[in-house]
């Protein structure tokens, strides 16, 4: 029986400085190697194991680990926090879902808002969307950026590709310095295809208790799949680093989906070697005369 540590999740990697194309990744894979209900029992085995790990990153506090979570509409970011976290302690986890700024955090730079809700030292947060909609969202409906203010963007002829590679720079900027303070980076695009997308609105459609899941709006950015696969392709290039990779994930097929993206996470959380804090002598003999104190009380 496989488990999460035979995962090679390397094929799903995008290499520093490695120019790819969507076209490279399969949003779905012919040869999974394990079946469906092989995988889930895979993915319940690692979820155990991730809780361990999850409560020594808790225990040691060296570390925060931020995951990042961008997809087209539908790929399945919620089901997958759902699944992947579900046996962990919330204690230690929270997830931050980012909708579309207010008018107050638009007074700020775009990183304002993610900043203060990133992981405290011994936590896991997840980003169900994050600063990225920043070079994609916007990337496609650029007058978005007019609301930002800034100085000398006075149009949006004056968001050119200069503009879009400096995003970029700053965003590696800023996870460099966070990463470099103890922040484990991970960031997810879920790759679903767009006849899948479809597949998924219709159920939404059709099942009245997902009809709030899907807004006219959505059907809007559907018809911009193009620009949106190319902001991806830009922003993945212009952001993959050794400290913050950029997986691309299947997505097709959930399990599967989920499955890998737990493995990314074991797989760096194993990397960290963690332990539980060890305490010293002197520590150790004043909880002997804790547990004696404990022995000699009277009922």
């Amino acid at each position: 029986m496989l488990t999460l540590e035979d995962l090679d999740v390397r094929d799903f990697l995008v290499k520093p400085g490695q120019k790819i194309s969507l076209k490279d990744f399969p949003t779905d894979l012919d040869n999974k190697k394990v079946s469906k209900e092989e995988g889930e029992t895979m993915l319940q085995q690692g979820i155990e194991k991730l809780a361990i790990m999850q409560d020594k990153l808790y225990a040691f506090s060296g570390y925060s680990v931020l995951i990042v979570l961008q997809a087209m509409d539908a790929a399945g970011k919620d089901s997958t926090i759902k699944h992947i976290m579900s046996g962990l302690n919330p204690t230690g986890v929270k997830v931050v879902s980012f909708k579309t700024p207010s008018v107050g955090e638009l007074k700020h730079d775009y990183f304002w808002r993610h900043y203060k809700e990133l992981p405290a030292r011994g936590e896991i947060c997840i980003f169900n969307r994050s600063y990225y909609e920043n070079v994609l969202i916007t990337r496609v409906h650029p007058e978005l950026i007019l609301h930002e203010n800034l100085h000398g963007i006075n149009n949006v002829k004056d968001i050119d590709k200069d503009f879009w590679k400096m995003r970029y720079k700053q965003i590696r900027r800023f996870e460099k310095n966070i990463s470099e303070n103890g922040t484990i980076i991970l960031k997810f695009y879920l790759h679903v295809s767009k006849d899948e997308q479809k597949k998924r609105f219709l159920e939404r459609i059709d099942n009245a208790k997902k009809n709030w899941k899907l807004s006219l709006d959505d059907l809007k950015e559907r018809a911009c799949w193009k620009a949106y696969e190319e902001a991806f392709e830009d922003a993945l290039n212009g952001t993959s680093t050794e400290n913050a990779p950029w997986f691309v994930i299947p997505a097709d097929d959930k399990w599967f989906l989920r499955l890998i993206i737990a493995g990314v996470i074991y797989k760096q959380l194993d990397e960290l070697k963690l332990e539980y804090p060890k305490v010293s002598k002197e520590q150790k003999a004043e909880l002997m005369k804790a547990k004696e104190s404990l022995l000699s009380e009277k009922e």
